[in-house]
């Protein structure tokens, strides 16, 4: 097939990689991505290990990732792959309904994750979404996971306004709760991503919780800090 180009008129087209054990998945999002004029499919890869190789080979803007693959599992790979690309967006596929598997591609990063129910038009969009920067999770699985971690990070809110977090520590609280990753902290705090690792987990363990989302919930809650606003990062809003 030949390579799409710019226009005159149009910036290029979104490069996109598919990761799917299954030949007849990645065929039909392979011809159902690649017929879109401003998307384009430059590589695939049936197992984890192919991929790892493939994707920093190929550069791609967006991976689409199953989530259960014969050799790994595709948070396992978006979780490395955004270790050495952090801007690649990560779509996760995945045929289950699941929030644990939610909340693990959320830490490692994923930009998005939805079933392979969804319809040609709605996964097509789902792409466009991540290339742009901003996050696109499956309504029903979200919802519930977020109940959950809400009800789970209710308890200690009040400790964000009282004098336990130091003012570096409500820094970092405020940046995970705009999505950002380690990394991405450190450059915007110009620390080492080793000392960003060290704030966050004195934080979790100031606030009582064990998991990033739910102080990044706290974060983006009523009972945070005046001094220090957090842009909520809501699953319209940039990834991180």
């Amino acid at each position: 097939m030949a390579s799409k180009t710019a226009g005159t008129d149009g910036p290029a087209p979104v490069r996109v990689f598919l990761l799917d054990d299954h030949e007849v998945v990645r065929r039909g999002v392979h011809d159902l991505l690649d017929g879109e004029p401003d998307l384009e499919v430059v590589g695939e890869a049936a197992t984890a290990e192919q991929a790892l190789v493939r994707v920093p080979a190929l550069r791609p803007d967006v991976a689409v990732l199953d989530v259960r693959l014969g050799d790994g599992d595709g948070v396992s790979v978006c979780r490395e792959l955004r270790s050495r690309m952090p801007d690649l967006a990560c779509l996760m596929l995945t045929s289950f309904d699941d929030e644990e598997a939610l909340l693990d591609a959320v830490m490692a990063g994923a930009a998005g994750y939805v079933l392979k129910q969804i319809s040609g038009t709605d996964l097509v969009a789902a792409v466009r979404t991540v290339a742009s920067g901003r996050s696109m999770l499956d309504p029903g699985a979200a919802t519930r996971l977020l109940n959950r971690l809400r009800s789970d990070a209710a308890p200690p809110q009040p400790a964000v306004t009282g004098p336990e977090l130091t003012a570096r520590e409500q820094e970092v609280l405020a940046l995970i709760g705009e999505g950002l990753t380690n990394r991405q902290i450190g450059e915007r705090l110009y620390l080492a991503e080793k000392t960003v690792k060290n704030h966050v987990s004195r934080l979790l363990a100031k606030l009582g919780v064990e998991r990033r989302v739910q102080a990044a919930l706290i974060a983006t809650g009523p009972g945070r800090s005046a001094a220090q606003p957090a842009q909520p990062r809501t699953f319209g809003g940039p990834r991180g």
